[in-house]
């Protein structure tokens, strides 16, 4: 488990750390060049921040669960690392959806990877406490 984790922690970091950086360098002239109003331009570079935001945070998170040597509550850590993996992927990826393709799909992925966010961190609060059968 710890080294799956820890390698999805890795290359999600890194693609965090690319859009973030393509987004303070260089998307605000990307999506004026699609002939985008400057307010639609803004709004998508909000969302933009919120989505990297959410994903570096949720990046870390993993990589603390992935690099726990605590054997205890081991089920409940991996639970919690399956939603924030779905909650960057449905939240952040969403979000970056909308940002450069301007749709998202059905309207219910953003908060739906909201959700699993909650919903790993409440795993993360239930491994504190939980014992795995051994």
């Amino acid at each position: 488990m710890i080294r799956w984790i820890v390698f999805l922690a890795g290359i999600l970091g890194a693609i965090g750390v690319g859009i973030g950086a393509h987004a303070t360098h260089g998307l605000d002239e990307m999506l004026a060049k699609q002939g985008l109003a400057e307010a639609d331009v803004l709004k998508r570079l909000d969302q933009c921040d919120v989505a990297v935001r959410y994903h570096l945070l949720h990046v870390v998170a993993l990589l603390a669960l992935g690099v726990s040597t605590s054997r205890r509550a081991a089920t409940a850590k991996s639970v919690a690392a399956f939603f924030m993996l779905l909650g960057i992927a449905l939240f952040s990826g969403g979000l970056y959806s909308m940002v450069y393709l301007g749709q998202m799909g059905h309207w219910s992925i953003v908060p739906g990877g909201g959700l699993c966010f909650i919903l790993g961190w409440l795993s993360v609060a239930y491994a504190a406490f939980s014992k795995d059968p051994t």
